[in-house]
């Protein structure tokens, strides 16, 4: 396949996890809202590629005008209430993110979990809302990726699930932009010049 016809079919992919337009949207701008309201600080939190993605959604949370902060930063104050933890495990679980989501609420903060797998055990024992996203993760791309399936997703590993994770984050960022009132032109000026 040629380079152009690998990225349509990358993005295809991508697109096809929001045919159905997943609860994730509405659940992540209400309480990202919700947090801004009350004064709270937002935290985010992933292990790996999600750990990546979830970076790059603190910064546009930032340029919106939200004390936004990533768990393990040197700069990351502690969580207390009033405060929003935001974690990914598309899998499920990582003992990692259940250590940080444990410890946050037990600081007062709220804990939202972004998955692809809202119910195992973890969700429903450290979230207090679960962000749906229904993507193929790390823990099911064996049998996703056979040669016996090649309807099944191509992208390996997680990918998919990361690739939703960037546009799902996207969507998110320009609804609560305009639910908080916020310009292009107030986010660009947020932007550091220390590039």
């Amino acid at each position: 396949m040629s380079g152009g016809g690998d990225a349509a079919a990358i993005c295809a992919q991508i697109a096809a996890v929001f045919s159905g337009d997943p609860a994730a949207r509405p659940v992540l701008v209400a309480e990202l809202a919700a947090a801004a309201a009350r004064g709270g600080r937002v935290f985010v939190h992933g292990v790996g590629r999600e750990g990546l993605m979830m970076r790059a959604l603190c910064m546009r949370l930032a340029h919106l005008g939200l004390p936004a902060h990533c768990v393990g930063d040197v700069t990351a104050p502690p969580a207390s209430p009033g405060d929003l933890l935001l974690a990914s495990a598309g899998p499920g679980a990582f003992s990692t993110v259940d250590a940080i989501c444990g410890v946050a609420r037990g600081a007062g903060a709220r804990v939202v979990l972004l998955t692809a797998k809202p119910d195992g055990d973890f969700p429903r024992r450290q979230a207090d809302v679960v962000a749906h996203l229904p993507a193929q993760t790390m823990a099911d791309d064996e049998e996703a990726t056979t040669e016996s399936s090649p309807a099944k997703a191509k992208l390996p590993m997680g990918s998919l699930y990361e690739g939703a994770m960037f546009v799902l984050f996207e969507m998110v960022v320009l609804e609560l932009a305009r639910v908080l009132g916020q310009s292009p032109a107030q986010m660009r000026a947020r932007h550091t010049n220390l590039e």
